[in-house]
């Protein structure tokens, strides 16, 4: 099981931004043996037709020309039939692998670049899509198997549930085999199920409180929506309240999560004693009348 995501410190916004380069520089080469100020000025005079730059970006020249069309990238000199870039664009191209392999869109990419571009800070931005946007979960998802599935039920488990499960989310099916975003969820469904709760039942329970949930947590992000980010317009905050709005963000993550598990724990009670409360006591009421009752009948 991972760890729950926890807010980037300055150390690791220092190391977002050597890979990614605040002015787009690139990270430097192990061929880049050479002093720093003859290294610049060779690079300030490097040309690159296509191929050569597909190979030392590391990508193809069929991305390049993909990119261009994106404008992730600008297009290059033209010298009679022959296009010519720059270390610029080697450098823009190595921050775009860069960040695919971080698991950014192309179109994540190109607006993190207009930001750039309009005088934000990437790396900054970057934090900020990471605190709303990375999992507010510390579980891992798991695959089974139908019988994985069948062990874990007890044997009491009916394949059509696996419908009634896709559909709400609980299972996703691969191939032959289940992913469940939420393993506890499928454990604890097992074990209502082993205690004689009927698995129809039960998930109908489940849509109700997801409903619940999300109706909630909908105005709960309204809230932060508008008394933290409308303030600054339609667009990108101003680029100093990035690293704040961020850092905010990281803060609300944890009280969010401890407030609907207070409230669920608090109306849990409610309906246990409730529902139960009446049944515990004529229980107890009854063990009672039976210890203090006189021996061979009535107390008369």
């Amino acid at each position: 099981m991972t760890d729950t995501p926890v807010a980037p410190t300055s150390q690791d916004r220092r190391k977002t931004q050597k890979a990614l380069g605040r002015t787009m520089e690139p990270v430097d080469r192990p061929e880049d043996n050479v002093p720093g100020t003859v290294r610049q000025a060779q690079d300030n005079l490097s040309e690159y037709r296509i191929r050569e730059l597909a190979r030392l970006s590391g990508t193809s020249v069929r991305n390049i020309r993909a990119y261009q069309d994106r404008g992730l990238i600008p297009p290059p000199v033209r010298r009679g039939r022959v296009s010519i870039y720059s270390h610029d664009h080697l450098s823009r191209l190595r921050v775009i692998t860069e960040m695919l392999d971080r698991g950014y869109t192309l179109s994540s990419i190109g607006e993190l670049f207009q930001a750039m571009e309009a005088g934000h800070d990437i790396a900054d931005l970057m934090g900020l899509q990471r605190a709303v946007s990375s999992p507010w979960t510390d579980e891992v998802p798991q695959t089974y198997s139908l019988g994985d599935l069948m062990k874990m039920f007890r044997g009491n488990f009916s394949p059509r549930w696996l419908m009634i499960a896709t559909d709400l989310g609980l299972l996703e099916q691969t191939g032959a085999k289940f992913r469940a975003p939420s393993p506890r969820i499928v454990h604890a469904a097992a074990e209502l199920v082993a205690a004689g709760i009927p698995f129809e039942d039960m998930v109908s329970v489940v849509r109700k409180l997801r409903a619940n949930v999300e109706a909630a947590s909908e105005d709960m992000v309204r809230l932060v929506e508008r008394h933290c980010f409308d303030k600054y317009g339609p667009g990108l905050p101003p680029a100093d309240k990035v690293p704040e709005l961020a850092e905010l963000v990281w803060r609300l993550r944890p009280l969010v999560e401890q407030g609907v598990l207070s409230e669920v724990a608090r109306s849990m009670e409610i309906a246990a004693n409730k529902h139960l409360g009446d049944r515990l006591s004529y229980v107890l009421e009854t063990l009672y009348e039976r210890e203090h009752q006189a021996p061979g009948g009535d107390d008369e």
